[in-house]
């Protein structure tokens, strides 16, 4: 009787239609040797290179024609549809190669919960920040004056708000898309829309697109702190400089409490680890 009783969750366990994935390895040096791993780790640097080009060349665009010649620009709509919609074809064209991070708080947020090595993490990292950094140079070549006139699309706290402000805005932001992108590549949710390929782009563009619309007056919406950095090098200025922990610290600190709250407690981490609440404590009388 105890044993059919103790197999029952274990039948249970393996009908699931889906398998967790084994945790990356903190460290695993056998990822160089791999060129799987450098083409992932180039991806990353394109992606990031195109989303900086054709969004920043739209924040420039945008603020260069508005009120110019009785010509409005995109507008604040515009500018969150393009920043939404380059992650969502970008996501959908990479996420096959690299994962389709684009943006560092993602690749920490997926670090911390351990679906991504430590190697892979830093590399994609660095190309990240090359690529923003490629691309907004880019913009800034083929805008000329334009680009320096217009601010560079460089994130900084606007008028009016407090860097505590900026900082919880860039916090809370970077906390909702990071917490799209894991409900979007769970593995219950994969096994379940396997037929529609293209509902994890989806949501983790419009993701994006929403956390624009509602952040850009007060800090111009970081949430990617390669996003940040390319623009601050290339712009140059030293108010930029002064407020840009806050597009690292800020993004950083809502993946890792994106990754807490998914790992811990909408997938149960910590209560699978210890036995689930009812049964692990009959377990140990």
């Amino acid at each position: 009787m105890t044993k059919d009783v103790v197999a029952e969750p274990e039948a249970h366990h393996h009908g699931k239609d889906y398998v967790d994935p084994p945790p990356a390895p903190l460290i695993d040096p056998g990822e160089l040797k791999l060129w799987s791993f450098y083409r992932a780790v180039i991806a990353e640097l394109v992606a990031t290179m195109l989303f900086l080009y054709v969004t920043i060349a739209t924040v420039i665009g945008n603020k260069a024609t508005t009120g110019t010649n009785g010509c409005g620009g995109v507008g604040t709509l515009g500018v969150a549809w393009s920043f939404g919609g380059m992650i969502f074809v970008l996501v959908y064209c990479t996420a096959g190669i690299s994962g389709g991070h684009i943006n560092p708080a993602v690749t920490f947020g997926l670090f911390l919960a351990r679906k991504v090595s430590l190697v892979r993490a830093v590399a994609y990292i660095v190309a990240q920040c090359l690529g923003a950094i490629c691309g907004v140079a880019l913009v800034k070549g083929l805008t000329g004056p334009l680009y320096k006139a217009n601010g560079g699309g460089a994130n900084s706290v606007s008028s009016g708000f407090s860097k505590g402000t900026g900082f919880a805005a860039e916090l809370l932001g970077t906390f909702f898309l990071v917490y799209t992108v894991f409900s979007a590549t769970d593995p219950k949710r994969n096994a379940r829309d396997s037929h529609v390929p293209v509902l994890a782009p989806l949501p983790i563009g419009f993701a994006v697109f929403m956390v624009h619309i509602a952040t850009i007056p007060i800090t111009g919406t970081g949430i990617n702190p390669a996003r940040s950095l390319g623009a601050a090098v290339i712009y140059d200025s030293q108010k930029i400089w002064n407020e840009h922990w806050i597009f690292w610290v800020g993004p950083f600190a809502g993946a890792a409490a994106a990754a807490a709250y998914h790992q811990y407690v909408l997938r149960a981490a910590a209560a699978k680890a210890l036995g689930s609440f009812r049964s692990g404590g009959g377990r140990h009388i």
